[in-house]
């Protein structure tokens, strides 16, 4: 990524500044966010995009993969589906050198939104 000294103010302005070689995976991860989750507000926040109704998910480029961020217990709750990749409590290490997995992005995404509702975010 380039320097985030004077971060980007949106994620397109986000993505923009992503090497181009990460750019297409960075939409193909926000656009499946965005499809399970059309009416979350889209923003920067940690340096990185976020999906705010009630906290939903967050991504960020880093060296050799994307990370994708949920509140937990989502991951905990899709250990099996995960086995494949680096993970911790919040996080799944999407590597660059792989397809990006938009049906399991949205899995997880759905999962999180329902959570938030449960717990009375609308």
């Amino acid at each position: 990524m380039k320097s985030m000294k004077n971060g980007p103010k949106s994620v397109d302005a986000y993505i923009a500044r992503a090497p181009k070689s990460a750019q297409g995976k960075l939409r193909e991860v926000r656009a499946a966010i965005r499809e399970v989750a059309p009416d979350a507000a889209e923003s920067i926040g940690y340096g990185m995009p976020g999906y705010d109704r009630g906290n939903v998910a967050w991504f960020g480029l880093m060296k050799t993969h994307i990370g994708l961020y949920l509140r937990p217990p989502i991951i905990a709750e899709h250990r099996k589906e995960l086995a494949g990749y680096t993970t911790t409590k919040s996080a799944i290490h999407l590597p660059l050198d792989k397809k990006i997995p938009v049906r399991l992005i949205k899995r997880l995404v759905k999962a999180r939104m329902k959570k938030n509702t449960e717990d009375g975010y609308r």
